[in-house]
């Protein structure tokens, strides 16, 4: 067992083809998550046994991420030394590469780490593009990665007062949209981040035209499910001036999931997850360390997942 590791790595992906980030049933092919290409691509490097990824946070079906994070055990067959973190990038992109996902990074950590549960943070980014007359206006490089509106300008003053009021912790029941695990998982969470700020083309040295792109920055331990959409959408209706900042306020304080109005919530394909942050103490491997030991419970509320 001495060749048996367990490895964190990043990766990203363009969500508009895949049916979210987790695994998809057998039985619901032909669709596709991300994650099971990811472990098909780790089957292709012939482990002595299944492997099956633990992911950090999960995404909704097309939402992207320029920084998501798993992590899986393997052991190699014929007691062959372990990956090296850069060997193991370059043949998982290299049994990928049919694919829009990519890993970026891999990272050896200790046997009793977890991806989801060791997570201290998450940042999303929403990108909102303004004076979108027709989708086709936008750039190549931002079709199905942005969210275009007609609206020449925002009331961006506005926005940021808006969105100082969700920072903190409180009960954020009113932006979470109700699913099966809804009713096990606390509402209360605790936002760092809420920011507005100028954004730019994908290709933007090259890419010349009215389009003005605003980026919508939001970082917490964890989400509930489409806190962040709802959240964008409601200081876009905010800064398009059909919802004041009272209206935002009482929304808020609602604390009650039919109170958000459904139209505001924004599409998924302009949102991105950007980073997982973790520990260093988290990170630290030691070869004397052995691989039985168990990972943490964590917290059934921490999931990071929105979205």
């Amino acid at each position: 067992m001495h060749n048996c590791c367990r490895y964190l790595i990043f990766f990203q992906y363009i969500g508009n083809k895949y049916s979210g980030v987790v695994r998809v049933p057998p039985h619901q092919l032909p669709k596709t998550g991300v994650q099971n290409h990811l472990e098909d691509a780790v089957r292709r490097l012939r482990p002595l046994h299944p492997v099956s990824l633990s992911i950090s946070s999960r995404t909704d079906t097309g939402v992207h991420a320029l920084s998501n994070s798993a992590h899986f055990d393997i052991q190699r067959r014929e007691d062959k030394l372990p990956f090296t973190e850069d060997v193991l990038v370059e043949a998982l992109n290299f049994h990928l590469k049919s694919e829009s996902i990519r890993i970026t990074r891999a990272r050896r950590v200790p046997p009793g780490f977890h991806a989801r549960f060791c997570a201290r943070s998450r940042t999303y980014v929403y990108r909102v593009a303004l004076g979108v007359s027709h989708h086709t206006r936008l750039p190549l490089t931002d079709y199905n990665l942005c969210w275009g509106l007609r609206d020449v300008e925002l009331d961006v003053g506005a926005m940021r007062e808006g969105a100082a009021l969700l920072v903190g912790t409180q009960d954020f029941s009113s932006f979470r949209a109700l699913n099966s695990d809804a009713p096990f998982k606390t509402p209360v969470r605790t936002l760092e981040v809420a920011s507005v700020e100028p954004g730019n083309a994908f290709a933007r040295t090259h890419f010349h035209s009215d389009i003005h792109f605003w980026e919508l920055t939001f970082k917490s331990r964890s989400f509930l499910y489409k806190q962040v959409r709802r959240m964008t959408g409601a200081l876009v209706a905010v800064g398009q001036g059909k919802l004041s900042i009272r209206q935002l306020k009482e929304l808020l304080e609602a604390r009650d999931s039919q109170a958000y109005p459904g139209a505001f919530a924004a599409p998924a394909y302009g949102l991105f997850l950007t980073r997982v942050d973790y520990g260093d103490t988290d990170l630290q491997f030691s070869e004397k360390e052995g691989s039985g030991r168990l990972p943490p419970r964590g917290n059934p509320e921490d999931t990071g997942s929105d979205t």
